[in-house]
């Protein structure tokens, strides 16, 4: 390969690693878009304005969304499985469950296979719960307050909701308490130490110390 074209791949890799997209909408497969509707709305989710036959739906605080009706996909009804991401499963559990929503209970992942009741030291992506629609599309919600390195792109932070970004602010909140324990100090810049951790917290970097 001559460096010209070696050239013109490298280039062409930085273009498409550079470019910006976005996840927009999930295809779920239905046998009754009405009562699919009916359902999802039931879990909150906003109804969009969308062409006649497709149904469109949003979880609040989600940039993406789902859809359904008729000849949107070959799948077969139930056939789906997707996952939601909640910053407190309790809540969100308890919440659906208030809203005559049918959900799993509450487990979270151990080394021998999943174990009843919430992650004990509440580490992101361990505590789950499942929901079905009526159909049998299956949902995993998991809570995720941090995440992986590498997840989110460092220094770039975003929240879907006031309510998640209220949550953050405990978390950092609680953090900075103990913070000022270990320093024995009041740390007044205590601002920019917020915004460091939440920005740790999405990217998945070392919190501020």
């Amino acid at each position: 390969m001559s460096p010209k074209v070696a050239q013109g791949d490298a280039s062409a890799a930085s273009r498409i690693e550079s470019l910006d997209v976005k996840l927009e909408v999930i295809v779920i497969p239905v046998s009754d878009v009405d009562r699919s509707k009916a359902f999802y709305e039931r879990l909150g989710w906003r109804l969009d304005q969308t062409p006649p036959g497709i149904v469109q739906l949003t979880p609040h605080g989600s940039g993406c969304s789902v859809q359904f009706g008729p000849g949107l996909t070959p799948a077969a009804p139930g056939s789906a499985m997707a996952y939601l991401i909640v910053s407190d499963i309790e809540t969100a559990r308890g919440a659906l469950v208030a809203a005559g929503v049918e959900v799993g209970d509450i487990f979270h992942i151990s080394p021998d296979g999943p174990v009843d009741g919430p992650d004990p030291q509440r580490r992101s992506y361990f505590s789950r719960a499942t929901l079905r629609d009526p159909d049998g599309n299956t949902w995993l919600m998991q809570e995720i307050t941090t995440r992986l390195p590498g997840r989110v792109e460092g220094g770039l932070t975003s929240f879907g909701s006031a309510s998640d970004l209220a949550s953050a602010l405990r978390r950092a909140a609680d953090a900075h308490g103990e913070h000022e324990k270990r320093t024995g100090e009041r740390d007044d810049n205590w601002p920019d130490w917020y915004a460091a951790y939440l920005v740790s917290e999405q990217a998945g970097t070392k919190p501020p110390e």
